[in-house]
């Protein structure tokens, strides 16, 4: 048998390296087992040079260790050197392949056939060999790899890094770092915030973005990778780029097949080996990124056999040192031990009513709160440490209406009351325990919608939009949880009629979330189906075949939905229905839904008025196609053309007629005069189709790209939809980068001007409109450098009579539009009457 160690180490990251550092201290027989050459290979495998983080900053360190942020070299360094000064017990080239026995009898085998005797087991294997994979098609010969170790090997290359985690985010930095390389870098991110990675990286990434060293491809999805080349599904649609080699970096998951094995025991089923139900370490769900179900002392569901660190779901090296030190003195016996990061959650927990321990407080919130069921204790601290909880007496008021506002509340007790009429107190819709409210913010970054009041005494846990980001990227129960009760929300809203929480449980409980490419048709004409589609975010273009011919019939908005025509006339589809950017629909089942009209006169009568108008529009389309094929050929090609501008994702659009307009400018001079002097369109800018000219203006997009990465957070939607910066703006930049349609300039206000009586009568000043740059030059004060800020379309918000740019124009030229309202062939039949 050999000799039995206290306690049997497996992984020498930095959980295990600080749990062997302590079992060493204590004087406890150990034995810390590493299947590579060299001590913590998680952080081995770090690129040279890389720079290796201490946070969160507010948690103290506690182990025998030495840690702080610096060179991955100098990390290493140190802990090799305190390694051999606390005598660890070191195995190398032991790696384990399987752990039987019980408590206090554990045999771990290795590889190689060497059994290893222990009474309690820590596994600290971490994640990082189990790397998520490219899930696109990889063509013969092109590269893809899942780690980089140096990236001074890259010379003249072009590098895409898929992944905007930490990890993606320091390899491109890395790549991107020496000019004399000549790489060039880019970095795909699936949407267009940057959810689960430390500030500074993302700062990092932002300068290099702003300096021409790294270029990021945001709401972008890779779709094929080809030697040489490699093709993005984009918001507005395919994109292919150079690529000679990928760098995936993706996430890891738990090794699941090795952990659940551990102890278990076995049967046939169905011909195969499989584990017998309720032995081995089990997992908190089914989901391929969940953890092993863990105690507060980190004791898995297998009696001896602890798991921490990485595997545990806490992938910051500080907790994982400490979690490291906390574990063996829980072994040791000292169980009364409490974690590092008490004291912080204590503090959050002090103003709540009632003397519960911390542990008891965060039982309570997970397991009350709705979407922190799937959360398992231990990521509960990590989550606590960016969330608040606060305690709300009856009557008081959460947020106002109209409040700027991306945090997320949940309910852990009591209830809350919406005010859903603005102007009357008295009318409210209850949200009751376990369920969660402000996710509208959340998603779109829209002002409040609603005035929130406690309608008694309530704990809320109100989330910040980067844990609530981080939330469901990391616990997919939580994202499911979130994305029902938003999608519940959105069909109460948009079904209206009277409906309740309860009458769209069986829709809700076939819905299908569907993201769809540019261009990409969720309905074919002449194809059989009744499923409805409810345009989630997006905007959708409809299409019929006439004469061999597609017409543009309608442009449909985010909140619209189509397909009731074949469920409740029966029949084969008649339009088409595609993307006109990266969309998100619901699909919901045909049958479903007829069980809910024939539930709900009110609802079935409103469809059926929908439906109606549609098909007035298609019997206009079929009886006048002879006679003015022309006039609608010309409309569905201008309809495109402004599609193809981005109109599909606007709100409001500038559209200037040139028929009718003169150039003489009177619209930017209003816009100058009407902002400090600075005009916010560029009249002769941008593209021209037929007589329709679509000038540089800001489009008051539905998800603006501008939104992303606002450091201040200074970009805010009105209650008018407008777009505007607010006098936080610290001119950084972002948001001129993202802008892809190039609407957002940075510019400094220049000097007052004398007024206007003073420049007609005395010749004083530039006169109307924004000055020139010598003028204010000249006027500046002396040796004073204002700084530049980001400047926008704001739609004239808070000014009577509307946009100045439109009251400006002498000849009606300019017009501001909804798109819905503008890209619809019922247009002609309105005009033709």
């Amino acid at each position: 048998m050999g000799d039995i160690f206290r306690i049997a180490i497996i992984g020498s990251g930095p959980a295990g390296l600080s749990a062997a550092a302590r079992a060493a201290e204590l004087g406890l027989s150990h034995v810390l087992l590493e299947k590579t050459d060299h001590l913590s290979d998680t952080i081995y495998k770090y690129q040279k040079g890389k720079h290796v983080m201490a946070t969160p900053s507010q948690l103290v360190l506690r182990s025998d260790m030495d840690f702080e942020a610096g060179k991955r070299e100098k990390v290493l360094g140190t802990w090799d050197e305190q390694a051999a000064r606390h005598k660890i017990n070191v195995k190398l080239h032991a790696e384990i392949k399987a752990i039987t026995g019980a408590a206090g009898a554990f045999v771990l085998t290795t590889t190689k056939g060497e059994a290893i005797n222990a009474e309690t087991v820590i596994l600290a294997i971490g994640t990082q060999g189990n790397p998520n994979l490219v899930r696109c098609p990889v063509g013969e010969g092109a590269v893809v790899q899942y780690q980089l170790d140096d990236p001074g090997e890259y010379i003249d290359e072009h590098i895409v890094v898929i992944g905007a985690g930490d990890a993606g985010i320091e390899n491109a930095l890395g790549l991107a770092a020496d000019p004399e390389q000549r790489n060039t870098v880019t970095i795909v991110n699936r949407s267009a915030e940057f959810a689960t990675a430390k500030d500074a990286n993302v700062k990092a990434l932002l300068a290099a973005e702003a300096a021409g060293r790294i270029t990021i491809q945001r709401e972008t999805t890779t779709a094929a990778i080809d030697k040489g080349q490699i093709t993005f599904d984009t918001r507005d649609g395919e994109q292919k780029m150079r690529c000679d080699r990928v760098i995936a970096r993706m996430g890891s998951a738990p090794p699941r097949g090795f952990v659940e094995a551990c102890c278990a025991q076995f049967e046939e089923r169905d011909g195969k080996k499989a584990i017998a139900a309720g032995t081995g370490i089990q997992f908190s769900s089914a989901d391929r990124v969940s953890y092993p179900k863990l105690s507060p002392t980190f004791e898995s569901t297998v009696p001896g056999i602890f798991v921490i660190g990485a595997l545990a779901g806490y992938p910051l090296i500080k907790h994982c040192m400490n979690q490291g030190y906390d574990v063996v003195e829980f072994i040791n016996g000292n169980t009364a031990l409490k974690p590092a990061d008490e004291p912080i959650l204590e503090a959050k927990f002090a103003a709540l009513p009632g003397k519960k321990s911390v542990n008891e407080w965060l039982e309570f919130l997970r397991s009350n709160v709705g979407i922190l069921n799937g959360v398992s204790p231990l990521q509960m601290r990590e989550f606590m440490l960016d969330s608040d909880v606060r305690f709300c007496r009856a009557g008081e008021t959460i947020f106002e209406r109209l409040e700027t506002g991306s945090s997320l509340f949940a309910i852990a007790s009591g209830s809350v009351l919406v005010q859903v009429d603005k102007d009357d107190p008295s009318i409210t819709v209850p949200i009751g325990t376990g369920s969660i409210f402000g996710e509208v913010g959340l998603i779109s970054g829209r002002r409040r919608g609603a005035t929130i009041r406690a309608g008694e005494d309530a704990i809320l846990v109100e989330i910040s939009r980067s844990a609530a980001l981080k939330l469901q990227s990391q616990v997919p129960a939580a994202k499911a949880a979130i994305t029902r009760i938003s999608t519940e929300r959105q069909l109460l809203q948009m079904l209206g009629s009277g409906l309740k929480s309860d009458d769209l449980q069986d829709v809700l409980d076939g819905a299908e979330i569907l993201t769809v490419k540019a261009g990409q048709p969720i309905i074919t004409e002449g194809e059989e189906g009744n499923d409805i589609y409810v345009i989630r975010s997006g905007s959708m273009v409809v299409e019929k075949t006439v004469g061999g011919k597609p017409v543009f019939l309608s442009y449909l908005p985010a909140g619209s939905y189509v397909g009731e025509m074949a469920l409740i006339a029966g029949g084969r589809r008649t339009a088409t229905v595609r993307a006109a950017i990266k969309s998100e629909v619901i699909r919901l089942q045909g049958a479903a839904f007829a069980r809910l009209l024939d539930a709900n006169p009110r609802l079935k009568q409103s469809t059926q008025q929908l439906m109606a108008s549609r098909q007035d529009v298609n019997a206009f389309i079929e009886a006048k196609k002879d006679s003015f094929s022309g006039v609608v050929d010309m409309y569905s090609n201008v309809a495109n053309f402004l599609v193809d501008q981005g109109i599909g994702e606007a709100t409001d659009v500038l559209l200037i007629d040139e028929n009718l307009c003169v150039g003489c400018d009177n619209c930017e001079k209003a816009c100058a005069d009407s902002h400090e002097g600075l005009s916010r369109l560029d009249r002769e800018a941008g593209r021209t189709y037929a007589h329709l000219h679509v000038p540089t203006s800001c489009r008051h997009c539905e998800h603006p790209h501008c939104m992303a990465d606002c450091p201040p957070n200074a970009i805010h939607r009105g209650p008018d939809g407008e777009v505007f910066i607010d006098e936080t703006c610290i001119g950084c930049g972002n948001c001129q980068r993202n802008c892809p349609y190039g609407v957002i300039r940075m510019d400094s206000v220049p000097p007052k001007r004398p007024s206007l009586l003073s420049w007609l009568f005395l010749g004083l000043g530039p006169g109307p409109g924004e000055p020139s740059k010598k003028w204010s030059y000249a006027h500046s004060e002396p040796g004073v450098e204002k700084p530049k800020k980001a400047i926008k379309c704001d739609m004239c918000a808070g000014i009577e009579g509307g946009p100045a740019c439109v009251r400006a124009c002498p000849t009606g030229a300019a017009i501001r539009v909804a798109p819905e309202d503008f890209l619809t062939v019922a247009r002609l039949e309105r005009e033709e009457t």
